[in-house]
């Protein structure tokens, strides 16, 4: 389900999964077939990994990884679940092919 907020969202962030939820920042971001994919992905994560602990996931590899880089929004970028939804976010048969925990691939690179 998709619902508009625009409220909710910090800096140029525009989106965001919370299960069951897709939000944006706008309505005219519904036709962007791009990021509604990047969310839907973020949603097959949450839901295989049983929605809190991909949360406590997503924190703690943030956590960790602005400690590395010393830099927040760097961390950001290289958290293993996001990495995995913008390489594959032009994909629209992505999730059709996806295997199951595909994120673990994304952890080290």
């Amino acid at each position: 389900m998709i619902v508009v907020f625009k409220h909710f969202f910090y800096r140029n962030y525009v989106g965001l999964s919370l299960w069951p939820f897709i939000i944006l920042k706008e309505g005219a971001l519904r036709k962007d077939q791009v990021l509604i994919n990047h969310e839907r992905i973020h949603l097959r994560q949450q839901k295989e990994l049983l929605i809190i602990p991909f949360y406590l996931l997503y924190i703690t590899e943030w956590v960790l990884r602005t400690l590395l880089y010393l830099d927040s929004y760097r961390a950001y970028q290289n958290i293993s679940f996001e990495r995995e939804a913008y390489v594959n976010e032009k994909d629209p048969d992505y999730l059709s092919k996806r295997k199951a925990f595909s994120f673990l691939d994304y952890m080290v690179r």
